[in-house]
């Protein structure tokens, strides 16, 4: 089976000694990049190469270990810095038996690093581990990688430690989760599965829609429903936060101003639209400086340009 080798280029503003020392020293490497828990040099001895102990934590009490090999070229005339490796696991639950690749340094001028890499892997496991690893693995190896290069520009462009990024990406992915699920399940099990549970009675209480009570809390569980979703979708703009607090106000507002008593019910309107404000707020909070994977390239430029000429050639 061919295997496409993953690829991911970034630029970053910083010199070339701080980027190389960030990515070539242990201690920082494993800070930022996603797919190690922790790298360790091995006694170098009379050799130009560089071996190398990483582990990598799968979950579950699960750590994979494996050896590279690692070989810094020299800085070419233009600038250019590479380091090649080699890397491979002896353990059989690693899928990844061995591989190579490369790092990459390029000069972009107005001093900013073009920093690339590009590798490639045998698999255990036979056609199921091959298979499995085109469908899933590879593709989450790749974006662990471009998310991992992007944590690595914020710490040197914004000087955001690696730990930061990673626990506000945290924080927003709960939070955003959690909002959209409280609205999808709002939508969902009080109004279109279960409206007799109390919904119903309370727009029939209002006596605004005289026999057509349902249909409007049908309208309602698929209006919620569908912010649910949107919020997965736009999860980093600030406004569409501004727009659910408007929402989350006006629907309590709803509720609590023709039948004030709602407020002795256990999870009353005002206690369930001020859990989800405060979602709002950590959500929108936490939107800004997040690592990215699709700030990254995924294919070399001679394979980008060869594809968008086979484009044009077929308009």
């Amino acid at each position: 089976m061919k295997r496409k080798p993953i690829y991911v280029e970034i630029d970053i503003e910083s010199d070339p000694d701080t980027l190389w020392k960030h990515t070539q020293q242990p201690e920082l490497h494993q800070q930022w990049d996603l797919r190690f828990s922790s790298i360790h040099y091995l006694p170098k001895g009379d050799s130009e190469l560089q071996r190398f102990l990483y582990k990598t934590r799968i979950g579950f009490g699960l750590t994979i270990t494996g050896i590279g090999v690692t070989h810094a070229v020299s800085r070419r005339d233009d600038g250019e810095r590479m380091s090649v490796l080699r890397f491979g696991s002896d353990q059989n639950i690693s899928l990844i038996r061995e591989g190579s690749g490369y790092w990459r340094y390029r000069d972009g001028g107005s001093g900013v690093i073009t920093f690339s890499t590009q590798y490639d892997y045998k698999t255990r496991f036979g056609i199921i581990g091959a298979w499995f690893d085109r469908l899933v693995f590879r593709p989450l190896f790749g974006t662990a990688t471009a998310w991992s290069f992007d944590v690595l520009r914020l710490w040197l462009e914004r000087s955001i430690p690696p730990a930061v990024s990673i626990r506000q990406t945290w924080i927003h992915a709960c939070s955003v989760l959690t909002l959209a699920m409280l609205w999808i399940y709002e939508g969902l099990v009080p109004k279109l599965l279960f409206p007799e549970g109390g919904e119903l009675e309370m727009l029939q209480h209002l006596g605004w829609w005289s026999g057509q009570e349902r249909a409007v809390l049908g309208m309602l569980g698929g209006f919620e429903i569908l912010v649910g979703l949107i919020s997965l979708i736009f999860h980093k703009s600030r406004w569409w936060y501004r727009l659910q607090s408007v929402l989350l106000a006006a629907l309590m507002l709803g509720a609590l101003i023709p039948d004030p008593a709602l407020l002795k019910a256990p999870f009353n309107p005002l206690l369930l639209s001020g859990t989800m404000l405060v979602l709002c707020l950590l959500a929108s909070w936490s939107s800004t400086d997040l690592p990215s994977a699709s700030r990254c390239l995924r294919e070399p430029v001679a394979r980008r340009t060869s594809k968008a000429r086979q484009k044009e050639e077929r308009a």
